[in-house]
């Protein structure tokens, strides 16, 4: 359904997205996770050209979408969404919940749209009557509902999730992921589902892509990639993540990386993550390693394990 292909992202002097490639099945959900700042986010929003691509190629459902104007873009919008991060910032203050939703579907073209706003709204576990209503009287979880009603008012293909559980209270999260879920079941929908939270991805993915520092370092699936990782990087990220049996957690080993990610604007030679990596050699430091198959995964690292 999506195949990126050397994605680059340039902001003047900064590369945000460095040489991306990754693609994406009908009906899977792909994991893109990494530390804050690795160009996930970025990444997305090039994907579905809210910021225009400097370098590489993004072909959606076999079309190239590269580089196409607003006026053609436009109707492949219906079938490529996204969810944002922050539900309140991405919704219209002055319109109402109705009218958020509805705007989609008089894009498009769609008839009958206030039947199918309050179908919407029943979908994602709200009520009819709060179409009236305004973003501001709804909770945060409240209004990532209202921001997936808004995605999936055109019935997309492709979904892409940008951390839409981070700025949410756990119980919450629970409750989102559950409805995204519930949702591709229903719909048979394809996501991208970005975040930070590694237990969260674990569970919502078929497959994962880790980032550091604009480039993706392994891609897997999902289970054996958690259990097994190949990359130095992608070890110390699972480290991180609490294991909920104490006995477990006691006797883990915690991998602390050293130093701070080096700047997007000033990357290392060679491979990113060598003045970070316990495993680096001189080769590491002259020679950036690409992607290539180890043990059914695809990883960048020229010694991984």
């Amino acid at each position: 359904m999506l195949t990126v292909t050397d994605l680059e992202m340039r902001f003047k002097d900064v590369r945000a997205v460095r040489g991306v490639s990754f693609t994406v099945r009908p009906g899977e959900t792909l994991g893109l996770v990494g530390e804050s700042g690795c160009g996930k986010s970025t990444t997305a929003r090039a994907i579905v050209r809210l910021l225009e691509p400097s370098a590489g190629t993004i072909r959606f459902d076999g079309r190239d979408i590269t580089h196409l104007s607003h006026r053609e873009l436009r109707p492949l919008r219906r079938d490529l969404q996204m969810i944002f991060q922050d539900p309140h910032s991405s919704l219209n203050p002055r319109q109402t919940v109705g009218q958020i939703i509805a705007n989609p579907l008089v894009v498009q073209g769609v008839p009958g749209v206030k039947a199918k706003v309050g179908e919407l709204l029943d979908m994602v576990g709200l009520i009819p009557e709060h179409a009236g209503r305004y973003p501001h009287e709804f909770s945060g979880g409240q209004a990532q509902r209202i921001g997936i009603a808004r995605a999936l008012a055109t019935r997309p293909k492709l979904v892409i999730a940008d951390e839409p559980v981070s700025a949410l209270d756990v119980s919450v999260q629970a409750q989102i992921v559950n409805l995204l879920e519930e949702l591709q079941r229903e719909l048979g929908l394809t996501y991208i589902f970005i975040a930070h939270d590694l237990s969260v991805v674990r569970r919502v993915s078929d497959r994962v892509a880790v980032m550091y520092l604009g480039r993706i370092v392994e891609t897997g699936a999902g289970d054996a990639l958690y259990d097994g990782p190949a990359h130095p990087y992608t070890r110390a990220l699972l480290s991180a993540v609490p294991v909920p049996d104490p006995k477990v957690e006691r006797t883990r080993e915690r991998i602390v990386l050293r130093g701070d990610p080096p700047s997007p604007a000033a990357p290392p030679p060679g491979c990113s993550f060598h003045p970070r990596c316990p495993r680096a050699e001189e080769l590491c430091r002259a020679e950036r390693p690409l992607l290539r198959v180890h043990r059914g995964r695809e990883v960048a690292c020229h010694f991984p394990l």
